[in-house]
């Protein structure tokens, strides 16, 4: 059965994000790369069908587009391993198939439910993420909620609590994770979704979050990876968050900074809402 048009423009729209739609290409790049570093000739014949002749590294996409997971894997015959994110990270977003359609439904929710407020990102990397909550908002013909798109735009600080210690991703050990704010703009136009209905808030999230001019939250999604990022963007907007409202955290599996600023502010605010789990590493609650 057809899907309504929204729902069709929707699923599209999530394909574009995480590069379903041309899988093969980035199949190839990777080929190329595994058979550069191991020292073989590239087979054109591999290249014009990747997806028969190497099928292993289509089912590993595959399995990163499901769960946002990249991890290294060994060069052909040999024990040494490649770090394939310089790839990976072209994609408009590493949240992964999981943690988008996560996201889809409780914007399904909130819009059913009519839970009002705005819904906001804490660190957006490229800014697929925001650019879906926007491309939701214009299918439905939603025109009275923003999204903000909260970030530094110059990679991640460096550890400056001691929770964080050990955990150093800022833009001169990780610089794939610094992109400016003009990139993001210019991905929320590439899929014609600029307008002023997409607030930005440059800069540290101490010094834009608790005087961001947001009344009312139906979703905050916390992507800050560290324990002082996300500590201080809870501390500056759970209070907006309205009941039964969403709490999304990207990293709390992932990264034990992260997971222990949640596992602190919750209790430290005795929040008992329970949290479920997305995938490996997002969670999420909703607020009582």
């Amino acid at each position: 059965m057809m899907l309504p048009l929204a729902e069709r423009y929707l699923a599209l729209l999530k394909k574009a994000l995480l590069n379903e739609l041309y899988p093969e290409l980035e199949g190839v790049l990777h080929y190329i790369l595994l058979c550069q570093q191991a020292g073989k000739p590239v087979d054109g014949a591999v290249i014009r069908d990747i997806g028969r002749s190497r099928p292993d590294i289509m089912a590993h996409l595959k399995a990163v587009r499901r769960e946002g997971n990249l991890v290294l894997w060994p060069l052909d015959g040999a024990e040494a391993l490649y770090d394939p994110r310089h790839i990976s990270q072209h994609t408009h977003t590493m949240i992964g198939r999981l943690r988008l359609d996560h996201l889809h439904q409780c914007l399904e929710t909130i819009r059913a439910e009519n839970i009002p407020g705005d819904v906001i990102e804490t660190g957006v990397w490229r800014g697929g993420a925001t650019v879906f909550m926007r491309g939701y908002w214009a299918a439905h013909g939603i025109t009275d909620r923003t999204v903000w798109v909260a970030d530094s735009f110059a990679g991640l600080p460096e550890p400056s609590v001691a929770e964080d210690m050990g955990y150093d991703l800022s833009a001169a050990k990780e610089p794939a994770l610094a992109i400016d704010q003009a990139c993001v703009e210019a991905l929320f136009a590439r899929y014609d979704l600029l307008d002023e209905r997409v607030k930005f808030l440059p800069g540290w999230f101490r010094d834009t979050l608790p005087t961001a001019p947001i009344e009312r939250l139906a979703l905050i999604r916390l992507d800050g990876d560290l324990y002082e990022s996300t500590f201080d963007a809870l501390d500056a907007l759970y209070d907006r968050l309205v009941p039964g409202g969403f709490l999304v955290v990207d990293d709390y599996g992932a990264l034990p900074p992260c997971r222990q600023a949640i596992d602190d502010f919750r209790a430290h605010h005795g929040i008992t809402a329970p949290m479920e789990s997305i995938d490996w590493t997002g969670c999420a609650w909703r607020k009582l």
